[in-house]
């Protein structure tokens, strides 16, 4: 009871500064460019549409629908990283390491190289599909979820037949179709407009609030199956709606962006470890807004580096976040799931 008020506050001390980061890195990601802006001409820009034509269209029309995006889609994978720990109990689970990642890209991947009709709306419920797919297969073969070494082992069988899959599909495609899928394999927020961030913000608008919602049920669940069904609660129904969630907090993402590893695996890490708390009602929002500081570090990153070459953003979270997370877990960080 004592450390609820505790917590609390912390919450509110990471949700205030996370907020103001998040406003720092978007100032940067739309003044730093060509051209580069400074913060009078961007605020002309955005409130009085003043400057030049050419400059506005690259304000207005490439980079904050790539900055929006990249918020939208970091809060959407961290909100997925911690469902997927809480429900099955266990540190490592993640998008990229179920199958949930592996069978959504295949599923774009199929769509891309054999030009079947999807309309892009429909694309992320087929990435849905075999998000779900690729998820129940690691979950089933398994068979004890709690088993962090089983579920790690036959993740990774399973994520490699999908993506040798994928490579065998990519063998048949074109040369412009194999410089699509590259891009879209690694994960990138280059060249994505107004209509791609449509096809992510229905997603995000249903999905926060529904993952936000779940908070009570995984604090039941971090308890243990026994304990959490004496206390009235259905586990294997709840648990498999948790994880449909969860593919479908990544699905849109996966079609729209590709997909970008790590961000799912490290948020809620940061989350808890900041917060000092396994309460999902806390970690929940933190880790949202820490997967959006992260993309959109790890794109702003992409962009000037090695700037006018653009490296995809997916490299960068790959860089970035596998050592960050190894340090962490050495460390012991984070909830343990027992």
């Amino acid at each position: 009871m004592i450390a609820q008020p505790r917590h609390a506050l912390r919450a509110l001390a990471l949700t205030v500064t996370l907020l103001l980061g998040l406003l720092v890195i978007g100032m940067l990601a739309l003044q730093q460019g060509t051209p580069t802006l400074t913060p009078g001409q961007l605020g002309a820009i955005l409130f009085a549409g003043e400057g030049e034509r050419l400059t506005r269209i690259v304000v207005l029309e490439l980079r904050l629908p790539r900055l929006a995006l990249g918020i939208a889609s970091g809060a959407l994978l961290a909100l997925s990283g911690v469902i997927l720990q809480d429900t099955l109990r266990n540190p490592l689970a993640g998008p990229e390491l179920l199958g949930i990642t592996g069978g959504a890209a295949v599923i774009v991947g199929a769509i891309t190289i054999f030009r079947l009709p999807a309309p892009a709306a429909l694309v992320p419920w087929f990435t849905l599909a075999g998000g779900l797919a690729g998820g129940l297969v690691v979950l089933l073969a398994a068979q004890s979820m709690r088993s962090t070494l089983r579920l790690i082992l036959v993740g990774a069988s399973v994520t490699a037949f999908l993506n040798a899959l994928l490579i065998g599909m990519i063998s048949l495609a074109t040369q412009n179709d194999v410089n699509l899928l590259f891009l879209f394999l690694v994960g990138s927020l280059a060249n994505r407009t107004w209509a791609h961030l449509a096809i992510v913000l229905p997603w995000a608008l249903l999905g926060v609030p529904a993952a936000l919602l779940c908070a009570r049920l995984l604090n039941v669940l971090q308890l243990g199956d026994d304990l959490a069904a004496g206390l009235g609660l259905a586990v294997a129904p709840v648990r498999l709606l948790l994880l449909v969630i969860g593919a479908a907090l990544v699905a849109a993402v996966v079609a729209v962006c590709g997909p970008i590893g790590w961000v799912a695996l490290l948020a809620p890490h940061l989350a808890r470890r900041l917060l000092a708390t396994p309460n999902a009602a806390y970690v929940l929002p933190i880790a949202a807004l820490i997967g959006a500081a992260l993309l959109t570090s790890a794109d702003l990153l992409a962009r000037l580096v090695l700037a006018p070459t653009e490296l995809p953003v997916g490299i960068w979270t790959t860089l970035l976040g596998g050592p960050l997370l190894l340090i962490l877990l050495r460390s012991h960080v984070g909830v343990r799931h027992e």
